[in-house]
């Protein structure tokens, strides 16, 4: 049971991290002009098309580690249930529009202020959790796949 739950923490611990890393690299690489729309916080297609590919291998990484500490797949079924939950959580604000945020964007906008500003479509919000679930059971899969069996002779 403890092994269980310390593979889910784990494996969310690697989602975030990986997540926070790899949007912040492709952050850097693209600049604010490529990642956003002109002159606004509403993300580009480019940023759009990168990110869901990144999320998806976050959660591809978190769901394997899970499935390597855990042994088993159980655990990463429950991980695959939390992202999808808090992913779904967290989207509940996207459904109303924030009147705080910024829209127009002027100059470069360094990381902080465009993980604060950033406009997604509704679609690629309510994707997400559903995609870095299928993500996770995938990276569990890839993991437990190439386990054996003892076999009975």
């Amino acid at each position: 049971m403890g092994r269980d739950i310390v593979s889910v923490i784990l494996g969310y611990v690697v989602v975030a991290v990986t997540v926070f890393v790899t949007f912040t690299i492709a952050y850097l690489v693209l600049g604010p002009d490529r990642a956003f729309k002109p002159d606004s916080y509403d993300i580009a297609t480019t940023w759009a098309g990168i990110s869901i590919i990144l999320s998806f291998i976050a959660a591809v990484a978190g769901g394997f580690v899970c499935a390597v500490v855990a042994k088993r797949p159980t655990p990463s079924k429950a991980l695959a249930a939390l992202v999808l939950i808090l992913g779904l959580l967290l989207a509940i604000p996207s459904l109303t529009r924030d009147e705080t945020r910024p829209t127009m964007r002027t100059g470069d906008a360094g990381n902080v202020e465009a993980i604060q500003g950033a406009q997604q479509p509704l679609w690629i919000t309510l994707l997400n959790p559903f995609l870095g679930a299928i993500g996770v059971l995938f990276g569990a899969g890839l993991a437990l796949r190439n386990r054996s069996e003892p076999k009975l002779d």
